[in-house]
């Protein structure tokens, strides 16, 4: 295999579509570096393993020595992006952005080399352009064409309201690329039609059209819907070392093969050799733990990643508890609080609905004993150790408005 060969292949490993791959075959026969762009709204706080599919294949580019530009969209951000969305959008104000955009800057190092790393902002040329730019991009593109995009089509045909600025959406991050004059796109297979209108732009503008290279939507641990925070299957790339181990040794076996693929940076033919052991008889429990070593000592060390092993080793085989305890502070008013809304003060859980729902499963336990009363009170002063679900343990301190320690 050449090293031409072996770089596509690298860039293919996990792909869904590269358009178009003649193309960048030629611009890699070039033998200088591509400038490779990838684009993340700050519309949340944390990043989760979904999002890091992209990001590896970021770092992929920056193995084979490509300049990477990671766009945070403060300025698409503030319009919403539609993508994948059968209502409109709320878009964030600029303080929220800006607070999330922090957050991404600090977690994406835990995978990109900060050095080759190029940090970019939209809103500098954004908001540059003004009325009567944004009124000039809007006039490169027809309503026509917008509706050809497969949710603009669906909402269209379904009577669904569409605001004029989510038009606006795709041709901005079109705009992106020829201000950064990308070689390469990547983005999730939801983006694609927005990296073509970028295709299109570029021309337009007499430079030579990206690549648009699609990542597939990574399944979120129940293995159906996409990860995300709001469906509660998800793996948060700050979670604590535990609490990341047990996620992923939930994952079902098939699963775990695409999050191999996806997430590790194992050489594929390593994972094709695992695969065959594990089709041959070997325990697919160990191929999975080795996933879960490799995750979280990326986002940890691997010292904490042996130990979240050891941790839940002791706590699935054995019924102890970790020999380290989340500890949390519980402010309240008055001299008690209900435990439902106690597990969302926490954090235990992600919402009040969600807190009840756990403990009529019977799956949450206090000091060692299931319970399944919310409204049961827990007095100011005392301190239990919480069990929610498999995984989320914390030792939980109630204590009054403006007190600090127990009382």
């Amino acid at each position: 295999m050449t090293e031409l060969d072996a770089a596509l292949a690298l860039i293919r490993r996990g792909a869904d579509e590269i358009i178009r791959e003649d193309e960048l075959r030629r611009k890699l026969e070039r033998g200088s570096p591509l400038r490779v762009k990838t684009g993340f709204d700050p519309t949340a706080p944390d990043l989760h393993l979904g999002h890091t599919v992209l990001i590896n294949k970021m770092r992929h580019f920056q193995e084979l020595g490509h300049h990477v530009m990671f766009l945070i969209g403060d300025f698409t951000g503030l319009i919403g992006d539609p993508s994948g969305r059968d209502a409109t959008r709320k878009p964030l104000t600029p303080e929220q952005l800006a607070e999330n955009a922090e957050t991404y800057k600090q977690q994406v190092f835990k995978i990109l080399d900060p050095v080759k790393t190029e940090v970019c902002f939209n809103s500098e040329w954004g908001n540059a352009l003004g009325s009567a730019g944004m009124i000039k991009l809007a006039s490169r593109y027809t309503v026509a064409r917008m509706l050809e995009r497969d949710d603009f089509k669906t909402r269209y045909a379904g009577n669904q309201s569409i605001s004029i600025h989510e038009f606006l959406y795709p041709l901005m991050q079109a705009y992106d690329s020829v201000v950064m004059r990308a070689d390469v796109e990547l983005g999730g297979t939801d983006q694609k039609f927005n990296l073509l209108v970028g295709r299109e732009l570029q021309k337009e503008d007499g430079q030579e059209p990206q690549i648009a290279l699609t990542m597939p939507i990574l399944e979120g641990l129940d293995g159906k819907r996409k990860m995300s925070k709001s469906l509660e299957n998800y793996v948060g790339i700050d979670e604590p070392a535990n609490e990341m181990f047990g996620k992923l040794m939930s994952v079902s076996d098939d699963l775990m093969w695409r999050y191999y693929e996806l997430l590790s940076f194992r050489p594929l033919d390593e994972v094709h050799r695992l695969r065959k052991e594990v089709d041959e008889g070997r325990n697919p429990r160990q191929a999975k733990v080795e996933l879960a070593l490799e995750i979280v000592a990326r986002f940890h060390d691997e010292k904490a990643a042996k130990k979240a092993e050891d941790d839940f080793n002791a706590r699935f085989r054995h019924g102890a508890l970790p020999s380290e305890i989340e500890e949390i502070q519980v402010s309240v008013d008055g001299d008690e609080i209900p435990v439902a809304a106690l597990l969302k003060k926490s954090s235990l859980v992600s919402s009040t609905s969600d807190g009840i729902r756990m403990l009529k499963q019977g799956a949450v336990r206090i000091d060692s004993e299931r319970v399944e009363d919310g409204a049961m009170p827990v007095p100011v002063g005392s301190t239990h150790i919480f069990q929610v679900g498999k995984r989320r343990i914390a030792r939980v301190m109630v204590i009054r408005v403006g007190k600090q320690g127990s009382e």
